[in-house]
């Protein structure tokens, strides 16, 4: 290795939060720097001894938000470049409230779309993407195998925590700007068909980040820190649906989220919804421990 070839240590932050104040329905996004092709990140400085605190400080400074859970993700490590120099970054994923109304929040859709199973474009997406997948798997058992699981082929439900898996085949595939392949991936598809491309490797940082926050929700209460203090079943249902990227079954939603005594009642009522005004509610910390709310998902259509 070349005499002058070093090891840059970074820490990375992935920064979640929900736009409540979205037209329709409350969005997922994620704060971004420049273009939209990268998170907040900053060389590791001596004398850190809490990596965690330091990166709460860092991005509360920087963001002016008050963060949530905070939890590491991976350690992730560049290849080599001409000059044998590594890059080494440290991933945090950050949980905030709300997410502010500025070109620095992004949606974390928008770079894979087709993990929003809510909107009908996902399907259109997820049947093309399907079909390349198919030609690149073509007689290998073993990328035959992956493929079924990560995209709910052949008898294979589709697990929305597989983000990362599905992320990682596309790359090998050569259908993601990121792969440098090319050959495989189809230029007369509409902007953004693949999503929107990031620098090093920070789209498969994301891609860990919607995965452990799609398997945190499942059985920990993480989606109520997403959420004002007060807020309606609604806006509670709603929000489990954009992190998971799929719809509740209202009703078995609302069961769910009773029996488990997850909320209580307050005597406030949110007038800006048509009609009756809602009830609003608040988390109740005494039943965090036991927390399931991933059962009342609709089922999805297959694909083929």
């Amino acid at each position: 290795m070349n005499e002058t070839a070093h090891c840059r240590t970074e820490l990375v932050a992935v920064v979640l939060g929900l736009d409540a104040c979205a037209a329709k329905e409350p969005q997922l996004r994620v704060l971004t720097t420049g273009e939209g092709d990268g998170f907040p990140s900053g060389p590791l400085q001596a004398g850190q001894t809490s990596l965690q605190r330091s990166l709460r400080h860092w991005v509360e400074n920087l963001t002016g938000f008050r963060l949530g859970h905070t939890e590491q993700l991976y350690t992730f490590a560049d290849a080599e470049d001409e000059f044998g120099n590594r890059a080494v970054r440290i991933s945090y994923m950050a949980l905030a409230r709300s997410s502010a109304e500025t070109s620095s929040w992004q949606s974390v859709y928008a770079y894979f779309p087709w993990e929003d199973r809510r909107a009908e474009r996902s399907q259109e997406i997820l049947a093309h993407l399907v079909g390349h997948m198919k030609r690149w798997v073509s007689d290998d058992e073993k990328r035959l195998g992956r493929s079924s699981v990560a995209f709910g082929l052949d008898g294979h439900e589709w697990n929305d925590e597989l983000v990362l898996d599905r992320y990682e085949l596309l790359w090998e595939a050569g259908l993601l700007p990121e792969a440098g392949k090319g050959e495989e991936r189809k230029t007369d598809q509409p902007a953004g068909f693949f999503g929107h491309p990031m620098k090093h490797d920070h789209r498969r940082i994301l891609a860990t980040a919607l995965s452990r926050i799609r398997a945190r929700i499942r059985y920990t209460p993480a989606v109520f820190d997403f959420l004002p203090e007060c807020f309606t079943l609604l806006q509670l249902q709603q929000a489990m649906e954009a992190l998971a990227g799929c719809r509740m079954h209202k009703q078995n939603f609302r069961r769910l989220v009773q029996h488990q005594s997850l909320v209580e009642e307050t005597d406030l009522f949110d007038p800006s919804g048509q009609g009756r005004p809602a009830r609003l509610y608040r988390f109740c910390k005494a039943s965090s421990q036991n927390c399931y709310l991933a059962g009342a998902k609709l089922p999805l259509p297959p694909l083929t």
